[in-house]
């Protein structure tokens, strides 16, 4: 373990990146294995679907390219700006990130997704489920950043964040999908 440990550290951003992605994906799979692997109400089939290997992609996709590297430098700048593990630096730390940062990773998976899809409107699911995201993001995450930023060393938070990602990102995937499965 202390030669995963030395890795990480001699390699933080390399570490941080791919972990919080392939957690991003895993959010993605669960999702579809879990929730989506019921019939919907009044379905014909029976069959639970396959996974969406393609769904799965772009959920990486949007993960990697953006997700990850900005929760990467975005951690860094705020210990940079608020550094320290106390009480007023992370309280400060979950308001800006709250006020900041939320609003454009919620932004970036639902516009993100929606242009790989290649949709006629990609702010169609942002207008219809930012509010409910951004308002549960705000419970969440504002008690697991502050468990972030008092615990967890910096070198480690970006990688931290995406194993806490995970059940936030099957939340979002999971509310993303709601819309794909009504009827018309």
């Amino acid at each position: 373990m202390s030669r995963v440990w030395a890795l990480f550290k001699a390699h933080p951003y390399i570490s941080n990146v791919l972990g919080y992605t392939t957690l991003f994906a895993s959010a993605d799979l669960i999702q579809q294995g879990v929730l989506r692997g019921k019939p919907a109400a009044g379905s014909a089939s029976k069959d639970a679907p396959g996974i969406d290997w393609h769904q799965t992609a772009r959920v990486a996709t949007v993960g990697f390219c953006f997700h990850a590297n900005f929760n990467y430098y975005w951690l860094r700048g705020l210990e940079r700006m608020l550094p320290g593990g106390g009480v007023k630096a992370v309280a400060g730390k979950v308001v800006v990130d709250q006020l900041v940062a939320a609003p454009l990773t919620i932004s970036a998976f639902y516009i993100g997704l929606s242009l790989l899809e290649h949709k006629d409107d990609p702010l169609q699911d942002w207008q219809q489920k930012f509010w409910t995201s951004y308002k549960a993001g705000v419970v969440y995450w504002s008690t697991m950043q502050a468990m972030n930023f008092a615990f967890v060393p910096p070198v480690a938070r970006t990688a931290f964040l995406g194993g806490i990602a995970l059940t936030f990102t099957i939340f979002l995937c999971h509310l993303r999908q709601q819309h794909n499965h009504k009827p018309e």
